[in-house]
C-alpha cells in the first residue's frame, strides 16, 4: 500500500514538505473516493444477473435498469463539472458521494423488497431504474470534479500518468467490489446485501472528504476570473471560449476524443453488461451460484487493467496515441476471443484481455482530451468526458443483452468491427495522431 502512496505523491507537485504531504493527501483521498464508487458499483453489477433471474425479472430490462441513470448522467455531469469550476472541486465530490449513497440505499430496498416477493417484477424493476437514477443524476458530480483537482495539479508530462492513477482506482474498486460482495450476500438480506453496505461506505467516503480534503472554492474561482480576463484581453480566445460555453462538444479539438471514448465506452459496457450472463449459461448453474463465479472474471479483468494502468503505462511510458492504439487491438482481440470461447477458463481469459485493452483505452483517450485544450478549460473538459462514460451505458447494454438473447456471439462480433473502426482511426486522424507532441511545455498556472 505504501507503493500505492508514492504513486499518488509522484503526481502531487514539487512544493516544500508541508505543502507536498497536504498535496499527496489529497490524492490519496480522491482516489479512495473513486475506489469506493467503483466497488459499490461493479459489485452491484456482478449480482445483478442472479438478482434479475431470481426475481423474474428478463436479462433486457436488467440491463434497461442502466439506461436512465446513463442518461441523466450523461446530462447532469457538464453542469456538476461548471459548478466545480465556481463552486470547487470538494463540494461536488462530496454532492456526488452523498448522491451515490442515497441511490445504493434506495436500490438495497427495492431489492429486498423483489426477493420478499412484496411487489411483482415490473415494479422492482421501475423502482430499481428510479432509485439507480439518482446515482445519475446526483452521483456524477464526483467524476469531473475528481478528474478537473488532478489536472489543476499536474504538469502536462505528468498528465497521462496521473490521469492513469486516477482510472486505476476504478481499477482496483472492480476487484475489490466483486470480491467483498459475496461477503455481504447475509440471511435477511440476500443479494441485496452489498448495496446496503456500499450505501452506508459512501457516507463515511463523505465525511472523510469533509475532515480531509482542503476546501478549494476560492483557488477554483481565482482560476476562473484569470481565465476570464485572459479571454477578454485577446479577441481570439474570447471566440473560443464563447463556442466553449456551449460545449465542447462540437470542438475540433475534443471532438475525435469524444467519438473515441463513446465507442469505445460503448464496447466496453456490452462486455460488461453480457459477462454475468454469458458465465451462467457456459457453466449451467444457478443464478446465485454463478455470481461468484462472476466475480472472479471480473477480478480478473479488473487485475488486467490495473497492470496496465499501474504497471506498463509507467514502465513503458506509455502516451496517449499510443495507448488509444493499442488499447483497441488489444480488446477487439479479445472480444473475438469471447465470441468462440468454449469454457468458462476460456471466458475468464478474454474478458481479462479484453479489459487490459480498456486499461490503455480510457486513460489514453482521456489524458488525450486534456492535453488538447488549454489549461483553464480543464474543469469542462473533466464534464465532457465524464459526460460520454455516461452515455455509454444509455444504449450499449441494453443493445448488447438483446444481441446476445439473440445469438450468444453477435456482441463480441460487433465489439471487434467497433473496435477495429477505432484502431483506424486512432492511427489516421490528425488529432488523434498528434496528440501529446508537447508535452515538455511546462504549464505556469498549476494549482497548490
Amino acid at each position: 500500500m505504501s507503493d500505492l502512496f508514492q504513486a499518488l505523491g509522484r503526481f502531487s507537485g514539487r512544493l516544500p514538505s508541508s505543502p507536498d504531504q497536504a498535496r499527496r493527501r489529497s490524492f490519496v483521498i480522491l482516489f479512495c473516493v473513486l475506489m469506493s464508487v467503483a466497488a459499490g458499483n461493479t459489485a452491484m453489477q456482478s449480482v445483478l444477473p442472479a438478482i434479475g433471474r431470481e426475481i423474474g425479472i428478463r436479462d433486457t430490462l436488467i440491463a434497461a435498469i442502466f439506461t436512465l441513470s446513463a442518461l441523466l448522467w450523461t446530462l447532469s455531469a457538464p453542469f456538476w463539472a461548471k459548478q466545480s469550476d465556481h463552486r470547487g472541486r470538494k463540494p461536488m465530490i462530496m454532492t456526488g458521494l452523498i448522491g451515490f449513497g442515497v441511490s445504493m440505499l434506495g436500490f438495497a430496498l427495492v431489492v429486498l423488497a423483489g426477493l420478499n416477493k412484496l411487489f411483482v417484477p415490473m415494479i422492482i424493476f421501475a423502482g430499481a431504474a428510479l432509485t439507480r437514477a439518482v446515482f445519475g443524476l446526483i452521483g456524477s458530480a464526483s467524476n469531473p470534479a475528481a478528474q478537473a483537482y488532478v489536472a489543476d495539479r499536474s504538469q502536462r508530462s505528468e498528465r497521462t500518468g496521473a490521469l492513469a492513477t486516477l482510472a486505476s482506482a476504478f481499477g482496483l474498486g472492480t476487484i475489490l467490489g466483486p470480491a467483498v460482495a459475496p461477503l455481504f450476500i447475509l440471511p435477511g438480506v440476500g443479494l441485496a446485501g452489498p448495496m446496503f453496505a456500499f450505501a452506508v461506505l459512501a457516507f463515511v467516503m463523505t465525511a472523510i472528504v469533509q475532515i480531509g480534503l482542503p476546501n478549494d472554492a476560492q483557488d477554483t474561482r481565482k482560476a476562473a476570473a484569470k481565465a476570464l480576463a485572459k479571454r477578454k484581453a485577446k479577441p481570439e480566445l474570447a471566440k473560443a471560449g464563447s463556442r466553449s460555453r456551449f460545449g465542447l462538444w462540437r470542438d475540433p479539438r475534443m471532438m475525435p476524443f469524444i467519438i473515441y471514448g463513446f465507442l469505445v465506452g460503448s464496447a466496453q459496457a456490452v462486455n460488461g453488461q453480457t459477462l454475468g450472463f454469458l458465465i451462467i449459461d457456459k457453466l449451467k448453474v444457478s443464478p446465485a451460484i454463478a455470481s461468484g463465479y462472476t466475480g472472479v472474471a471480473m477480478m480478473a479483468g479488473a487485475v488486467a487493467g490495473l497492470l496496465a494502468q499501474w504497471g506498463l503505462i509507467r514502465m513503458l511510458r506509455i502516451g496517449p496515441r499510443q495507448l488509444m492504439r493499442w488499447g483497441a487491438a488489444l480488446a477487439a482481440l479479445g472480444n473475438v476471443m469471447m465470441a468462440l470461447a468454449p469454457n468458462y477458463a476460456t471466458v475468464v481469459s478474454a474478458f481479462a484481455l479484453t479489459s487490459l485493452g480498456y486499461g490503455f483505452c480510457r486513460p489514453g483517450f482521456t489524458a488525450g482530451a486534456s492535453l488538447a485544450v488549454d489549461q483553464d478549460e480543464q474543469g469542462e473538459v473533466a464534464g465532457a468526458i465524464t459526460a460520454v462514460n455516461g452515455a455509454c451505458y444509455i444504449v450499449a447494454p441494453v443493445f448488447g443483452v438483446w444481441l446476445y438473447e439473440t445469438m450468444g456471439p453477435l456482441p463480441y462480433g460487433f465489439n471487434v468491427v467497433i473496435l477495429l473502426a477505432m484502431l483506424v482511426m486512432a492511427l489516421q486522424n490528425g488529432v488523434l495522431k498528434n496528440v501529446g507532441e508537447d508535452l515538455s511545455e511546462p504549464d505556469s498556472r498549476l494549482m497548490d
